[in-house]
């Protein structure tokens, strides 16, 4: 039914193409990367003289994604960036320079915004995207490397700055879109906007729902997107946001190699204990700059972010309320004079979270028919009820100094946060547990521009990641209190690159780094503590170095050229002595040994894509997508293949995949759209989409075969 959907669609763009009469433009208009200002840094600064890796995903590169439902579709084109899909929604796994590698979910280390407002929680860590639409997003910029100095445990490996789109430049206008596709893919969206005098706005609201391409993966999401850009005098600028996320999905876990034996398969506790997350989440924010003069401003921004969290699994049901506000405000002083520019900042940012939670244990039902349902057997035994409290506070200063064609940048910072466990299943004198963490963070780069063509720059870094909730509240000494033997992970980072841009026909930039990270951590396993227990601690120290490199060439006028390739070698260099990690007689997973290589990182990863316009109307584009082999256990046993080879194998050979999209251009009087199909791996390679580290050696989540996804796009 949905390759008959999909043939429709095709058929509609071959009679436009037949049968329309009118020119049309492009429908997304090029930019010039060289002109594009940086805010990520909180300091603004152009691309061309940026002192440090940076990527932008442009809206070119946003317009040919194929779902709009995936942060591994938007950056596709990062080099240095590591996205595991797990089981086809948009519950993501990101890291950058293999930081935040081990974490189950989400974003660990990596701060993320949206129209300015922070995503990442007092630990610096971002449980999802789901507050992203994809299909709305205007620009991306990605800072590749330790960005501590500017956003503490949130920026230990990069930061995600994720704008969208503002309003359009009628009274009003909107869009609509819809893709379908293999597996039950759909996914609606409608889109409301406009401007008047000193406001625009937009509203969105997209539902996207799908099977998945393994059993027990079947997901919905529902967003609401808010946005009012309000601009009444010169001197006064606000971004107001509302944002709400109501988003399921079922859970198929990972494999083990005895179990893996077809691309559908799902874990067997899946389905009888119907295992899946649900969120539902409101944000509300606002960003807001005032001009005192030319000499001086001032940034707030100020949020609450409040959510339900539920999650099911073969051990336990877990709820989750959850309140996050935070705030940040930044003075900025202006200091020019003929050809020298200095910019002086100074900063604080404040967050907050309480999480009220308690856990149910699970029981399996083995009738249970599989179904897009929420329904889990929970018995009335109380497994948890405890409140975590969390509150970091960043204290910051940034310089950026401007001569001609070169460029300094500099930022310091201080961060101090407290976290504080009440176990309401324990007396009030042993209940409470408190873990406090204190950081200085630096960062120094300059940048040199030869002319247009050629920049060099150079940036040293810190990175500080302090332990997450689930890292602390998952303690391996008692069934209580938090992990008190946990450490932040710190790192140092130098880069050295080249960045240049020619002709508007090419742009490329070419980054080296070394990078030290001390107290990197791993996940463990405990004897007497559960199948489900997996504890976390510090491994030791690592090493990493690589190459990144982004290429985009202009061929002809209509061939147009992308490549994103990394070379990344990361390796643990020493192991830890802690007996809480390495005793034997209750410690079932031990941590790394000297020598072995960083999980689900591999040395070679690359991703090329080549669009021809055809015609004004129609366009091609053909990619191919690479990863080489990579590790997959910290365990020295699993690693050396010691272990049960029916169960655990540590490593993963990696995969070729090519896909090609279509698209052609709408022009029906005023309105004017497009409609696409795409096919996902062409050649229906059967591959490991990613592996994680777990101590049960349920490791393995394959990705999916040939796919097909069909879109039409109207904007009026």
């Amino acid at each position: 039914m949905k390759l008959r959907m999909c043939v429709i669609l095709l058929v509609t763009c071959i009679s436009n193409l037949l049968f329309g009469q009118k020119e049309v433009s492009d429908s997304v208009k090029m930019i010039k990367l060289e002109e594009v200002l940086v805010t990520a840094n909180r300091l603004p600064i152009l691309l061309k003289n940026n002192p440090g890796s940076v990527s932008i995903v442009t809206p070119e590169i946003l317009s040919i994604m194929p779902k709009t439902a995936g942060a591994e579709e938007a950056l596709r084109l990062i080099p240095g960036v590591r996205i595991d899909n797990q089981h086809d929604g948009e519950r993501v796994h990101v890291s950058i320079r293999g930081q935040g590698i081990l974490t189950e979910r989400g974003l660990r280390g990596i701060g993320v915004l949206i129209d300015g407002i922070p995503v990442n929680d007092p630990s610096g860590f971002a449980p999802d995207l789901y507050d992203v639409d994809w299909g709305t997003v205007n620009k991306i910029e990605v800072l590749r490397g330790p960005s501590a100095s500017l956003y503490g445990g949130g920026g230990a490996a990069g930061v995600l700055n994720i704008t969208t789109n503002d309003g359009g430049p009628k009274p009003i206008g909107g869009e609509l879109n819809q893709t379908i596709g293999s597996n039950g893919f759909k996914k609606s969206l409608i889109q409301i906007d406009g401007s008047r005098n000193v406001i625009d706005y937009r509203i969105s609201y997209s539902r996207t729902d799908g099977d998945g391409y393994r059993d027990h993966q079947a997901f919905w999401g529902n967003k609401l997107y808010e946005k009012i850009n309000f601009n009444p005098s010169k001197k006064l600028s606000i971004t107001q946001i509302i944002s709400h996320t109501d988003y399921f999905q079922q859970n198929p876990e990972g494999l083990n190699i005895g179990q893996f034996d077809n691309l559908r398969q799902a874990n067997p506790d899946a389905n009888p204990f119907n295992e899946y997350q649900k969120t539902n989440r409101t944000t509300i924010g606002f960003h807001g700059k005032y001009k005192f003069s030319d000499m001086q401003d001032v940034e707030i921004t100020a949020y609450l972010r409040s959510w339900d969290y539920k999650e099911t699994s073969n051990k336990d049901a877990e709820y989750r309320d959850i309140t996050n506000p935070g705030t940040s405000v930044q003075y900025n002083l202006h200091l020019n004079s003929g050809k020298i520019k200095n910019d002086i900042s100074i900063g604080v940012d404040l967050k907050w979270q309480n999480i009220d939670l308690y856990k149910l244990q699970s029981a399996a039902n083995p009738l249970r028919k599989e179904s897009l349902d929420e329904t889990n057997i929970e018995t009335d035994s109380l497994l948890a009820n405890q409140i975590i409290s969390q509150r970091s506070l960043g204290a910051f200063a940034l310089y950026k100094l401007e001569i001609g064609k070169f460029n300094l940048i500099g930022s310091i910072r201080y961060d101090a946060m407290n976290n504080e466990l009440t176990n309401k299943m324990l007396a009030s004198d042993t209940a409470k547990t408190a873990k406090n963490f204190k950081n200085v963070s630096a960062r120094a780069g300059a940048s040199y521009s030869i002319n247009e063509a050629v920049t060099m720059f150079l940036d040293w870094s810190h990175g500080f990641m302090p332990p997450s909730t689930e890292e602390l509240s998952s303690n391996p000494v008692g069934y209580s209190g938090f992990n008190t033997h946990l450490v932040p992970a710190t790192s140092n980072c130098s880069e050295i690159g080249i960045r240049g841009f020619y002709d508007e026909k090419l742009s490329y930039e070419i980054t080296g780094f070394i990078m030290n990270t001390e107290n990197d951590f791993f996940r463990f396993k405990q004897s007497g503590r559960g199948n489900q227990e997996v504890f976390y601690g510090n491994a030791g120290n690592s090493k990493r170095y690589g190459i990144e490199t982004f290429v985009s060439y202009q061929i002809l006028k209509n061939l147009s050229l992308q490549v994103a390739y990394t070379f990344a070698d990361y390796k643990y260099v020493s192991s830890v002595i802690d007996p809480v990690y390495t005793d034997p007689a209750y410690v079932l997973t031990s941590p790394p040994a000297a020598g072995q290589w960083l999980p689900n990182s591999p040395k070679n990863q690359l991703y090329s894509e080549i669009v021809y316009s055809i015609n004004k109307r129609f366009k091609l584009s053909l990619a191919t997508e690479y990863q080489s082999k990579w590790a997959i256990y910290t365990d020295p046993k699993a690693y050396n293949g010691e272990l049960d080879p029916a169960i655990y194998q540590n490593w993963q050979e990696g995969f070729n995949l090519f896909h090609a999209r279509v698209s052609y251009s709408l022009n029906i009087g005023k309105i004017n759209g497009e409609c696409s199909i795409f096919i996902r791996n062409l050649t229906a390679a059967k591959y490991m989409a990613f592996t994680e580290p777990d101590p049960d050696g349920n490791a393995y989540h394959p990705g999916p075969a040939r796919e097909f996804f069909g879109n039409i796009k109207i904007r009026f």
